[in-house]
């Protein structure tokens, strides 16, 4: 039977633990207690800080016993993550913690599917999240005052959380229609592209887009490598500009890595190439200081690649999709890489452009499965989308 998992350090937040259970219990769900502690627990659970502990690969006592808080936390951060994987009957996850509890709690909850309720009541909920978020779907609920015994407003705030996830427990989103689901990549600078190609993929394929934001990205390999998509429509690879040149909206170094483990069907293309993201022009690092930039708006500025920056940027994403087995077709639009790269606009540069192009066009060693098209286009032509619609059609055929 499915149950809402109710995680927490039993040895430090045991009460309010059995408290949001009780009331999670009291909507009618089936509840399992799971400790996460490092010391002595409080409370009673279904599941022990020990079983939890086990799954630790060096074993139980890398996590228990020692004087190391830190290097406990972190230990049972692993072990738990590594304890929910294996397990069949999570409905939803609710998690307490202070630093150290939401630390152990969200790294679990990073290894859960996307679509599965994931709250976390913290008291970092009010701060800056991301390392905690990432790329899942965790929803952070600031506990408002400290996880030390309950009060009359914890007990609201926990009350509420209790009501929330049994509400996501007892109403799942419905099912999906059955359409298989394609990852594309946008920016605003290539958004009639990418909606173009959604629209006239909409009626075969569940499109998913993403903001080409660093995060974005990530999240698209990850749905691919959970097994979620079909196939990926990669028009915007910007994130590359941002991980070599020190913008604020960088990919990882495993960009393109989950083609080459998967294998699915991919179109690629040179999607806002042509710029790195910074935020406010206070913030732009010294050096950059005479660089051409555009500001998108008071709080987003853009820096135009040069040419050997360009180079590099082509070399870099040319040499991983060589190691791509799966079929692959990469579209070079000629004309411009970006709204702002065209005729008239603020950062043409066809020089910088051709070498960007060549330097891909000869990385990615062109074979019988990775295919390299150029097209005398603009990346936002209509007939652009048109040639990445034809090229993901043929090769997800394949």
């Amino acid at each position: 039977m499915k149950r809402i998992y109710v995680v927490g350090t039993a040895d430090t937040k045991g009460e309010e633990l059995a408290f949001l259970a009780d009331a999670i219990a009291a909507t009618g769900a089936a509840v399992s207690r799971i400790d996460v502690g490092t010391r002595d627990a409080t409370v009673l659970a279904d599941v022990t800080a020990k079983e939890i502990a086990s799954h630790h690969p060096a074993g139980g006592t890398a996590v228990l016993g020692g004087n190391d808080r830190g290097a406990a936390v972190a230990a049972m951060g692993l072990a738990f993550t590594r304890f929910v994987q294996t397990r069949g009957d999570i409905a939803a996850i609710i998690g307490i913690g202070g630093g150290g509890g939401t630390s152990i709690i969200t790294s679990g909850m990073r290894a859960l599917p996307l679509g599965l309720p994931k709250i976390m009541v913290s008291t970092l909920a009010s701060g800056d999240t991301s390392a905690y978020v990432d790329v899942s779907d965790i929803i952070m609920m600031p506990s408002v005052t400290d996880m030390a015994g309950l009060n009359r407003l914890s007990r609201v705030v926990l009350h509420n959380a209790a009501q929330a996830i049994s509400g996501m427990a007892a109403r799942p989103a419905p099912a999906p229609d059955g359409k298989p689901s394609i990852g594309l990549t946008m920016f605003g600078v290539t958004t009639p592209c990418v909606t173009a190609i959604a629209d006239q993929l909409r009626s075969a394929y569940d499109c998913m887009v993403f903001h080409a934001t660093g995060t974005g990205g990530r999240t698209m390999e990850k749905l691919a490598d959970s097994g979620l998509l079909s196939g990926i429509i990669d028009i915007t690879t910007t994130e590359v500009c941002d991980l070599l040149f020190g913008g604020v909206l960088p990919a990882t170094q495993d960009r393109f890595g989950t083609i080459a483990r998967t294998g699915l069907p991919y179109v690629g293309s040179v999607g806002a190439l042509d710029m790195v993201n910074f935020w406010a022009p206070a913030t732009i690092p010294e050096h950059h200081r005479g660089r051409l930039f555009y500001e998108h708006n008071p709080n987003v500025t853009l820096m135009r690649t040069t040419a050997d920056e360009c180079r590099a940027i082509g070399e870099w994403i040319g040499t991983r999709l060589a190691t791509c087995d799966g079929p692959l077709h990469f579209l070079i639009p000629e004309k411009g890489v970006s709204a702002l790269d065209i005729e008239g606009g603020a950062f043409f540069d066809p020089e910088a452009d051709a070498v960007l192009f060549e330097a891909i066009e000869r990385a990615i060693k062109p074979s019988a499965t990775r295919r390299v098209t150029r097209l005398p286009l603009h990346i936002n032509d209509p007939e652009f989308a048109k040639a990445a619609v034809a090229a993901f059609l043929d090769i997800a055929r394949q």
